[in-house]
This record gives C-alpha cells, structure tokens and sequence, in this order.
C-alpha cells in the first residue's frame, strides 16, 4: 500500500487495460446474471463511482466500530469494505478485529503489531484475505476469466511490494467481466480483471 499511484495503475493495468479511440464510442457493456445478494454488493461497490475519487492508503485513526474515512478518498480495500456496509450492514471493521482478537497469531506480522488495531487491520489486504479464508470463502482459481462470477473478489500482487482487491462486476467484458475498485484514481469500473496475475478469489454472503 506504499507503492504510488502510477505504480499501481502501471504495474496492474498495463497493456490488459482497454481504451476507447478518439471518435470511437464503446457498446454498452453486456449484463451478466447476479444472484439478489450480489447485485446489491455490486450496486453498493457501483455507487462509489464519483463519490470516491482519491487513492489514499495513509494510516488514519476511526471510530469503532462502523469507521471510515471520508468518501472521498481511500484504498482498495475501502471499496470492499463499504460494499458490504452498505449492502448488508455487515461491519468487516468489527468482523476481523473480533477475529484478530481471538486468533492474532493467524494473521501476518508484517506490520510488527502486538495486538489488533480496529482503525488499520480491516484495511489491509492480507488481514482480508486471511479472514476471509478462516470464514470458508476462499475458492480455487478458474481458468477462464468467463469462470468468474459477479460478486467474486479477487486478490493479486502489485509487483513484489503489495496486493490488491476488487469486486467482480455483473458487466462483461471482451474477456472477462469487469472490475469495480480503487487502484489509484478512485473507485471505477472497467475490463481489468486479467491485467495481472491474480492470487486470490473469494465469495462471501452473496448466494
């Protein structure tokens, strides 16, 4: 969460990311089929276009529980974590410091942290993905991006210096479906899903 914005965006879009040509207008893209839960999710990531316009991973202290920076900026992980405020009510903030503080020793010392820290913890990729997994929601990865379903997370490396996480969208691209999430001018839709290697996918409370 150290690297610049035009590392992210270089190091993860690169050549997988699609333009428009001058004078050229994009087809609107396809719908793919959601389950009611998903589509909320992706309604509620959705809605966070134009509202979150800054890539801001800086350490900032938040109420507890249901914290959260301003709207207008955040990080990757903010994206996935008001999605699910605002679809379901359901607090990731208090769902992993509840679980950091039962199982600490589950989760990385990256951070060199004694004890769990409720303004951080949730906001962190690996302390995510961890969680996630203890909670039954990892899954294998397909070999198709046509395999991926609206709701999925996804998870991959910024080069060797951190991860990422976004949404998987009920629109589809050439490819793919796309992606809703923050890699470094705010929170956007767009064909990206395969623009880098990915680690990790994950379904939670969508079926």
């Amino acid at each position: 969460m150290n690297v610049t914005i035009l590392d992210r965006r270089s190091l993860l879009l690169g050549a997988g990311a699609s333009f428009a040509l001058p004078g050229c207008t994009a087809a609107p893209p396809q719908s793919l089929t959601a389950t009611p839960r998903a589509a909320r999710l992706i309604a509620a990531a959705r809605g966070q276009i134009g509202v979150t316009t800054r890539y801001d991973a800086a350490y900032s202290a938040i109420p507890f529980p249901d914290g959260d920076v301003p709207r207008e900026k955040g990080a990757c992980t903010d994206v996935i974590i008001r999605a699910y405020r605002d679809a379901f009510g359901l607090d990731l903030q208090a769902l992993v410091n509840a679980d950091m503080r039962a199982s600490f020793a589950a989760y990385p010392r990256t951070w060199d942290l004694d004890r769990p820290d409720p303004s951080i913890d949730h906001r962190r990729v690996p302390n995510l993905c961890v969680w996630l997994t203890r909670k039954g929601a990892a899954l294998p990865l397909p070999q198709a991006g046509s395999a991926w379903l609206p709701g999925d997370i996804f998870t991959r490396g910024v080069g060797n210096r951190g991860t990422h996480i976004g949404l998987v969208s009920d629109h589809e691209g050439p490819r793919a479906p796309l992606i809703i999430h923050n890699i470094g001018l705010g929170a956007r839709e767009e064909d990206a899903l395969l623009a880098a290697p990915i680690t990790g996918r994950y379904r939670w409370s969508i079926d």
